[in-house]
């Protein structure tokens, strides 16, 4: 009975989407009761859709067989975890977390929104609710998670084993709330495209939803890349597949949004551009469901290949991305020229950033859909790979690190460079020694990765440096020079702290790309290898039984070069259900590198193993962990918490028909 009692919960979300799109862009000008009906009709969606969902979730836990999602896709044997994780490792169940995350970014506009003027908010809730039917209404008609299967199994066909990770319970949720939480900027770019309230007070209002996207969005990317490299075995930790830059270009035009939304706030300017940003980013958020869900593309992170969904999805992509676009083209030209600055300030440094990262995305854009719209039109078949990706992409980040630490040194409207240049002497001398040093120690050879490193410590150093300037350290007594560090608005700290955390990510990248080394090699128990100064001893060989798996198993014991040693182990898992074998890697971290493991097919009495010393490899996700601190530290900020005040300014005219 819970599973249609699930499945009514969600008809009756999207007939309450349905008619909340309908009743407010016709009503959005009457006022506050409109606001107050579309606010309490996104509450209800988010409870009827979290009703639904947690229908699945029982289904799951229970394996209540006779839910034809939960017989193939579950098994009676899984760990607790990865039943739940199981409801949207599939096609079906994926739709419903991400609707369950469209209706709760909707609810807490609902909440949070109270400032907001009442025709406004109409029209951003109005937009929202048209998103919630839109693929409410795609679940229930093409995708149906509740339907039943009489006579039910007496066991489930399982999940896919390398899915029967913790990472399914992470990676998934917050890499939705990234793709979803970008359409609340989607919403308010319609409403305010619609309203003509295109203002610093709009920008003021969607920076914070684009923050807390942008944070969801980095801290998926970055936890779907460390499950990419422990689970699959490859040892790498970014692959350039086509999924995975699916949910990196909405990651970059995010990013170039936030930069974008600060100086119209501040300036009143970049007002089409930031439009534009908030439509392009959620576009391409939908783009990679497309990918995803069409059967257009092969890949473990694919959920469907059924092409009559693909075209249905695509359907709503044109509907929901050209509607936006012919509304865009028929409403900028409406809107006024902003703040003026001067080329040399800090709004210049913010649009030479968008620049950067607008045209690296349309790179990663090209060498994504190139070689599929080739095959669909003439039947070719290539393969973009990291060759294309690596040269294309570096050539575009290396200027933009070289002006990164420059910008928040800047003056707003106008700025002395050489001015910005001279706080950033200690930096960048500091940067030069570190890059030196290292280099000459590790040995001086012909590479790109010295540059690498004078990058990384040159945004990461300046970072750092823009505090101490805002502090006066060394120009004034060190007990003011604390106080005025102290007192330093926490959107201040945000900044340092993500700039920090970038030149901490490209020192992980370069060291770990440059220096890395591996070894493949075939060891019987008792034997050891050698790499990079650890002595690797395979201890012995067994086998082990696990809940619904078993597994070959492989006991290491790993001598570090300062002397200290630990046991590792790696194994080789065959589920009981599938007969699908996995590969489960043994990492152990020293500091901040690691010691990877893995064990390959046994052969006779011996088995391979291939090993890699990955030198400051963690420094990539401890880079990432610190961009996503900085922006859940900037979202503590009063400024971003009070939002702007009730009575709006005046609305932008309307345009002459």
């Amino acid at each position: 009975m819970s599973i249609e009692l699930g499945h009514f919960a969600l008809i009756l979300a999207f007939a309450i989407a349905t008619i909340s799109t309908i009743g407010g862009y016709m009503f959005w000008r009457t006022g506050e009761r409109i606001s107050l009906f579309l606010s309490q009709g996104a509450v209800l969606q988010f409870v009827l859709v979290a009703a639904s969902f947690a229908a699945l979730i029982q289904a799951f836990v229970t394996s209540d067989f006779s839910l034809k999602l939960a017989a193939d896709n579950s098994h009676s044997l899984k760990p607790l975890i990865f039943k739940i994780s199981g409801v949207w490792g599939n096609h079906e169940g994926s739709m419903v977390l991400w609707v369950m995350i469209l209706v709760a970014f909707g609810a807490m506009v609902a909440a949070f929104g109270r400032r907001l003027p009442s025709d406004l908010l109409s029209l951003v809730l109005a937009t929202q609710s048209m998103l919630v039917a839109a693929f409410a209404g795609f679940t229930l008609f093409t995708s149906n998670p509740f339907a039943r299967m009489i006579p039910p199994p007496l066991e489930g066909a399982d999940l896919n084993p390398v899915l029967q990770d913790i990472g399914l319970a992470i990676h998934p949720p917050l890499l939705y709330a990234g793709y979803v939480g970008f359409s609340i900027c989607f919403s308010f770019a319609i409403g305010a495209l619609i309203s003509g309230r295109i203002d610093q007070a709009w920008a003021r209002w969607v920076r914070p939803w684009a923050v807390l996207s942008w944070m969801f969005l980095t801290l998926g990317i970055a936890m779907g890349s460390y499950w990419a490299y422990y689970e699959l075995g490859w040892g790498g930790w970014w692959f350039w597949d086509p999924v995975e830059n699916a949910s990196f270009m909405p990651w970059l035009a995010g990013t170039a949004l936030l930069h974008s939304a600060l100086v119209m706030e501040k300036r009143n300017a970049l007002k089409i551009w930031t439009v534009f940003l908030s439509i392009i980013t959620f576009s391409l958020s939908l783009l990679g469901t497309f990918l995803v869900r069409s059967g257009i593309l092969t890949s473990i992170h694919t959920f469907a290949s059924d092409p009559t969904r693909g075209l249905v999805i695509l359907a709503l992509l044109a509907l929901i991305i050209g509607g936006a676009f012919i509304l865009f083209a028929m409403r900028a030209s409406a809107l006024r020229t902003g703040g003026l600055f001067a080329p040399v300030s800090r709004e210049g440094a913010l649009i030479l950033n968008n620049l950067f990262l607008a045209t690296a995305m349309g790179a990663v854009l090209v060498g994504t859909l190139y070689p599929l719209l080739l095959d669909a039109i003439a039947g070719t078949t290539i393969s973009v790979g990291a060759p294309f990706f690596n040269l294309t992409f570096a050539a575009l980040m290396v200027p933009l690190l070289i002006v990164l630490p420059f910008g928040p040194m800047l003056a707003w409207k106008r700025a002395d460079v050489l001015g910005a240049a001279q706080r950033l002497i200690g930096a960048a001398a500091l940067a030069i020694f570190l890059t030196i040093l290292i280099s000459a120690l590790g040995g001086i050879s012909i590479s790109l990765a010295p540059l690498g490193l004078l990058l990384g410590f040159w945004v990461a150093f300046g970072a750092v440096a823009e505090l101490i300037d805002r502090s006066k350290l060394g120009r004034i007594p060190l007990a003011e020079s604390w106080r005025r560090l102290i007192g330093l608005p926490r959107s201040a700290y945000s900044t340092a702290i993500a700039h920090f955390g970038i030149g901490i990510a490209v020192l992980g990248i370069v060291a770990t790309t440059a220096w890395e080394t591996e070894l493949v090699t075939t060891l019987n128990p008792g034997e050891t290898a050698q790499l990079s100064g650890y002595t690797i001893a395979f201890d012995k060989s067994s086998q082990v039984q696990g809940p619904n798996y078993i597994a070959d198993q492989g006991d290491f014991t790993i001598t570090a070069p300062g002397g200290g040693t630990r046991t590792m182990v790696a194994q080789r898992r065959t589920y009981v259900a599938s007969g699908i074998p996995t590969t489960e890697a043994a990492i152990g971290t020293y500091g901040f590198s690691q010691l990877y493991l893995q064990l390959g097919e046994p052969l006779k009495d011996t088995h391979v193993v291939r090993i890699w010393h990955k030198p400051y490899i963690t420094l990539i996700w401890l880079g990432a962990l610190l961009m996503a601190g900085a922006g859940a530290l900037s979202l503590t900020d009063r400024r971003q918490r009070i939002g702007a005040p009730r009575r709006a300014l005046k609305a932008m005219p309307e345009p002459a028909e």
